[in-house]
């Protein structure tokens, strides 16, 4: 790369293309739990070590990272209490696609190895919040679909909060890019709620109030339902669930990855999930809960039907 870097001390032969080099250096820290969040820090200082625009977006980055450091589900294999192959896996697409973002804007040779790398570019040349949360949630949502088997492996408890951080990340996302489906007629308040230069967006990542600090979760599901309390569960069940198709429809759209839809049916969450357990998704009887639908009633939204539907893109 071109000039110098916070990158400087990494060796780059001519015959290396971006995504090479973002192999590398997700192989470097694969094992490494801490030096995955350094990696990612880094990645927010550009190519060349000063990148203002985008710092600030390193906030939430770096919150969802520390909450998977401290549930340890980032620990190698060989280690005394190994993590999770999936939440690895998935972490590690998320790195990947950013450093190779990096290293194509610093002029690195090649082309964008997935449309997910792209998303990243897209918010290298141009950070706002709706670019983060489209490139961020792209490559998570990759990392989700590519990773479908090692979910199915991990305990039940794991698997119901695989999906409720991915139904929080799509509703972080549609708060300051659709914020009619993800607030009505608070809509105004939406971007404010979803940016994720703010600290707000720390409840869409953080589920430390429910969760031990632990890996794996061996408790029945119900038991951390039970644990849940204030506004986690206002936000999930009183804002969240009644949108769910909407929002995965909407998503599947605007991120062009028709696989998500593969997460839902009829309403119901089923990302490693049997359709038959659908229950744990029903609000529970809360007088709360009933006030905030009726506060908040869902509406249809434009390009989101029911039932599941691909819906087709623009001009398709």
């Amino acid at each position: 790369m071109k000039g110098r870097s916070r990158w400087d001390s990494v060796s780059v032969s001519p015959q290396t293309t971006a995504a090479d080099w973002a192999a590398q250096q997700v192989a470097a820290v694969r094992d490494d739990p801490s030096g995955r969040l350094a990696l990612m820090q880094r990645c927010y200082y550009g190519p060349y070590g000063k990148a203002p625009q985008h710092l600030p977006y390193r906030r939430a980055a770096a919150a969802a990272m520390r909450w998977e450091l401290s549930r340890g589900v980032l620990q190698p294999p060989t280690s005394d209490q190994p993590g999770s192959p999936w939440w690895r896996a998935v972490n590690e697409r998320v790195l990947r696609d950013g450093c190779e973002a990096v290293a194509l804007s610093g002029d690195l040779p090649g082309t964008p190895s997935s449309r997910t790398v792209g998303f990243w570019l897209s918010f290298a040349e141009y950070p706002t919040a709706r670019a983060w949360w489209r490139a961020h949630n792209g490559s998570v949502i990759a990392g989700y679909v590519e990773h479908r088997q090692l979910a199915e492996a991990e305990t039940a408890a794991e698997r119901f909060f695989m999906n409720v951080v991915l139904c929080r990340v799509l509703y972080a996302h549609a708060l300051v890019a659709a914020p009619r489906l993800a607030l009505g007629w608070l809509r105004p308040l939406a971007p404010l709620l979803g940016d994720p230069r703010l600290g707000m967006t720390g409840i869409f990542f953080q589920l430390s109030r429910v969760l031990p600090d632990e890996y794996p979760l061996r408790d029945d599901v119900r038991f951390y339902l039970g644990e849940e309390l204030g506004l986690g569960r206002l936000l999930d069940y009183g804002v969240i669930v009644p949108r769910l198709q909407q929002l995965y429809e909407w998503s599947a759209h605007e991120l062009a990855e028709p696989g998500l839809l593969d997460c839902i049916t009829d309403g119901a969450l089923t990302y490693a999930w049997a359709l038959d357990d659908r229950e744990v998704w029903r609000p529970p009887a809360s007088v709360v809960l009933r006030l905030a639908h009726r506060l908040l009633p869902v509406r249809p939204h434009p390009g989101t039907g029911s039932g599941g539907r691909r819906l087709p893109r623009p001009g398709g």
